[in-house]
């Protein structure tokens, strides 16, 4: 679970820091990384954010961004220096309101050196003043801003936070977040959560969001544009903002006839995977050229591309699921992935279910049947493919693959208490594979490493007689490519990032 800050007295905190002495801080220098395997210098060390408050102007015409950052902290180790991930050009940072010295090193890392040392457990304010126009900046050669016709949006993964706010970028360190945009009348601000309210002023409006609940860095998000915004409340009683870009053109409708579903398939969902996490819900489509869709926090992101050939209900599944599997459970590191894209996948197979398009058994007998041993898909481990195959088509179908096997092996009522359980016993925190294979074991109870070895940790396609025994490709049925089929495969670049230098 997320640790949270409980702050002690502006008295008791000076006192705790006069009782340390300046030498035993002095030395320690928080790292530039949280230390994930794969993005070495992702996050940082030494600290623990629980609140981000940000805010923030945006100017649509010249795509200039300017903000005050607030981040509440607390020290996990004794501090001399500290980074933050963050690309815009800084003015000033505070740390518990002493001006604090800062410079920049490496592609995106913020180095702030405070005053005094910091010693461990203190509760810390960081204040971080800034500017600058997010689309023109880059880190690993490609950029995580999206600019529209009408203003822009941050949002990206693994990482989109440090074109529009400092931070500890990294699932690891979760924290709540306020964001308060001030755009020109007639432009909207859409982020996560709540929309608490919005003012007027001299030609500005205010919107100011919430996020209650803890949220990685990287589902949170901004959109600034010209939207239609429709409202609602599901059946379930979760409020519903959905944003829509006015220049969508054909792709409007089918956007709409998608996204608007948003609460009733929440809903759907909540049966497997248990009671909807947060107090929001909704999605939002910017008139971006990115193909990719994500699932920001409450309130998914869409790119117009995923509506190219119609409504696209099974994009929405796929990112809803993301709610509980990626966002309200989230990954240990990266290469914990498959826990995000094989269950969202899987969801998608459930759906084609729901709508008698096909059996989640049918696709799997499809996929397993449809690609030969030969074919690189089964080259990829699914339960640590490694940061260049993060994002590739295996973590998803293999890895759903992998799920109905662990269905036909533990039987239903034991697979879908794994499913609705894993998020509860894991909420707003973090796991790993190996977290969720002892959790399947342990509700199943039935040993399963040869199974979660053999479809997510072998090089090569599973032979027949494993595929067998976990009831996959019994018989030649398993070649008829089920009707839902296309709909599904229309997604497969739903998380294709298009980072254009790699990492």
């Amino acid at each position: 679970m997320h640790r949270r800050i409980m702050a002690p007295g502006a008295l008791a905190a000076a006192c705790l820091m006069l009782a340390i002495p300046a030498s035993a801080a002095s030395n320690s220098l928080g790292a530039p990384g949280i230390g994930d395997p794969y993005y070495p210098a992702y996050g940082n060390g030494g600290y623990d954010v629980s609140h981000y408050d940000l805010r923030l102007k945006y100017q649509p015409a010249t795509d200039e961004l300017e903000g005050t950052a607030t981040l509440l902290a607390k020290t996990t180790q004794d501090l001399s220096r500290f980074n933050l991930d963050f690309l815009l050009d800084v003015s000033e940072v505070r740390v518990n309101g002493v001006k604090a010295s800062f410079a920049t090193s490496g592609e995106h890392e913020l180095e702030v050196t405070p005053k005094s040392p910091l010693a461990k457990g203190t509760a810390v304010t960081v204040v971080v003043r800034y500017r600058g126009v997010p689309s023109s900046k880059k880190a690993y050669g490609f950029t995580s801003w999206h600019r529209t016709p009408d203003g822009g949006v941050g949002a990206n993964e693994p990482e989109a936070a440090w074109w529009w706010f400092p931070s500890n970028d990294h699932p690891l360190d979760k924290a709540t977040y306020d964001v308060s945009v001030l755009v020109p009348d007639g432009t909207q601000a859409i982020s996560n959560g709540t929309l608490q309210s919005t003012s007027s002023r001299m030609g500005w409006t205010r919107y100011n969001w919430r996020s209650n609940k803890p949220q990685a860095t990287y589902l949170a998000t901004l959109a600034v544009g010209k939207f239609d915004v429709t409202t609602g409340t599901s059946e379930s009683g979760i409020p519903v903002i959905n944003a829509y870009s006015k220049d969508l053109g054909d792709r409007y409708g089918a956007a709409r006839a998608s996204i608007e579903r948003t609460g009733e398939i929440a809903d759907w969902l909540s049966e497997y995977f248990g009671p909807y996490p947060y107090n929001a819900l909704g999605g939002y489509v910017p008139n971006t050229d990115t193909g990719y869709a994500l699932e920001t926090q409450t309130r998914p992101f869409y790119s117009p591309a995923n509506f190219a050939n119609g409504s696209n209900t099974s994009v929405v599944v796929h990112e809803l699921a993301h709610q509980w599997y990626g966002d309200l459970v989230s990954v240990k590191d990266w290469k914990d992935i498959w826990i995000n894209e094989g269950f969202a996948r899987y969801a998608q197979w459930l759906w084609s279910e729901h709508e008698g398009e096909g059996t989640a058994q049918e696709i799997a007998d499809y996929v397993y049947a449809s690609r030969a041993a030969g074919d690189a898909f089964w080259k990829v481990r699914p339960g640590d493919p490694g940061p260049e195959n993060q994002f590739h088509i295996a973590v998803y179908d293999r890895g759903a693959l992998t799920l109905q096997a662990l269905r036909n092996e533990s039987g239903d009522d034991a697979f879908f208490a794994i499913l609705k359980g894993w998020t509860q016993k894991y909420a707003y925190g973090n796991a790993s594979v190996a977290d969720f294979q002892r959790y399947a074991e342990e509700v199943s109870g039935k040993p399963l490493a040869a199974l979660f070895d053999t479809w997510l940790f072998q090089p090569s396609k599973p032979a027949a007689p494993a595929a067998h025994s976990a009831s996959i490709a019994r018989s030649a049925k398993g070649s008829v490519q089920p009707k839902s089929w296309k709909k599904i495969a229309a997604t497969n670049g739903v998380h294709d990032h298009g980072h254009e230098g790699g990492h």
